[in-house]
């Protein structure tokens, strides 16, 4: 690779990480190649990427953007998990590793905050965007019968307890 090429890298990396929400690096060590076809079809899917990188070229990338502090896990065999989706490449990066005890995740960067191992977890456990597009989408074409029923259901009920006093106190008199 000559240095126009690198150049090139460099700045399609940072181009990356300007678009992306979230990244996450793991290692990936023993991997077969297709477990990595694999995990980038499942990274498809789910609308992130999986991208295997030079370290000191990535370390160049990562100058003055939100995931600078990735640049402490740039060593070994490194490989980023990254999405618009706040939630995508971490889902799909902590599902596929416990199937694949070869992929490691060493840690990661949501919005500008650094996240261990355990942060990228408990954000995997998170709906993501199209899950909570999808509930709103229900909610909103739920039939409008069911809306109304829960709309006037406490009406109703207070119509009952109004119409049981009245009862009660039809018998006292």
């Amino acid at each position: 690779m000559n240095r126009t090429q690198k150049e090139e890298q460099v700045a399609s990396l940072k181009q990356t990480f300007e678009e992306s929400e979230i990244v996450v690096a793991t290692h990936y060590s023993g991997m077969t190649m297709q477990d990595m076809t694999d995990l980038r079809s499942r990274m498809l899917e789910a609308g992130a990427s999986f991208k295997v990188t030079k370290n000191r070229l990535t370390r160049l990338a990562l100058k003055d953007t939100n995931f600078e502090s990735l640049t402490d896990l740039m060593t070994g065999p490194i490989a980023l998990a990254y999405s618009t989706d706040p939630v995508a490449a971490a889902k799909t990066t902590v599902n596929f590793s416990k199937d694949n005890e070869k992929l490691v995740i060493l840690g990661g960067v949501f919005n500008g905050q650094a996240l261990d191992v355990d942060g990228v977890k408990k954000l995997a456990k998170l709906a993501s965007l199209d899950e909570l597009r999808a509930q709103i989408v229900g909610i909103i074409n739920m039939p409008a019968t069911r809306i109304a029923g829960v709309l006037s259901a406490p009406a109703g009920q207070l119509a009952r307890v109004v119409g049981a006093y009245g009862a009660k106190r039809d018998e006292a008199a």
